[in-house]
């Protein structure tokens, strides 16, 4: 899954999904661009909400990656 952050996304924002994902036991692998910050999230997200997710503060997208079979 990756979490796509807003360009005016703040870092409280940023530090909330993080410590969101981390106390579900999630790795996290964050990317910052020149406009973005992008959150990878590692590990068997079947159980975790797009929605959810998309509707926290400086969320721009939720994008789930399946594993093709």
């Amino acid at each position: 899954m990756l979490i796509i952050m807003k360009e005016n996304a703040q870092e409280d924002d940023i530090v909330h999904i993080k410590e969101f994902l981390i106390n579900r036991n999630y790795d996290i692998h964050q990317s910052t661009g020149a406009n973005r910050i992008i959150i990878g999230v590692i590990g068997d997200t079947a159980t975790l909400s797009d929605d959810d997710i998309q509707k926290m503060p400086g969320v721009s997208q939720v994008v789930r990656i399946s594993k093709e079979e």
